[in-house]
């Protein structure tokens, strides 16, 4: 299903910020803007997604913890890409990891939320 694109969760530390679902042009499987996908986005609580992100947020712990990562901070900007799986016998979607990303987040359409990072960053160095 990846020509149905893939669903990122664009995350200030523990904090998801929105939803961008992000679809290849006709044809192709790349999603990035150059090549032409279109991206519409989401709020974290958007119900299409409510299952998926009850299952990311209740994993998160298990997997910092399988990490050996536990009581540290998140990433302060950082993301994760789900690429769409089977659908389940009522017909709902089911999400994969596809990746994390924490080294080479792009960022150009979330700009706006420069004052949620400052605040996010003053917040791990002070405590």
């Amino acid at each position: 299903r990846i020509v149905e694109g893939e669903v990122r969760v664009f995350m200030i530390g523990d904090k998801p910020i929105e939803l961008i679902h992000k679809k290849p042009v006709e044809g192709g499987i790349s999603a990035t803007l150059s090549s032409g996908a279109k991206y519409v986005t989401y709020t974290p609580d958007d119900a299409k997604f409510a299952p998926m992100m009850k299952k990311f947020k209740s994993d998160l712990p298990k997997l910092m913890k399988t990490l050996e990562l536990e009581g540290q901070p998140l990433p302060l900007v950082w993301t994760t890409d789900f690429i769409l799986g089977e659908k389940t016998a009522d017909g709902e979607d089911t999400f994969y990891v596809g990746e994390f990303n924490c080294s080479c987040v792009g960022i150009k359409k979330q700009l706006d939320r420069a004052h949620d990072v400052a605040e996010a960053a003053i917040q791990v160095c002070t405590s």
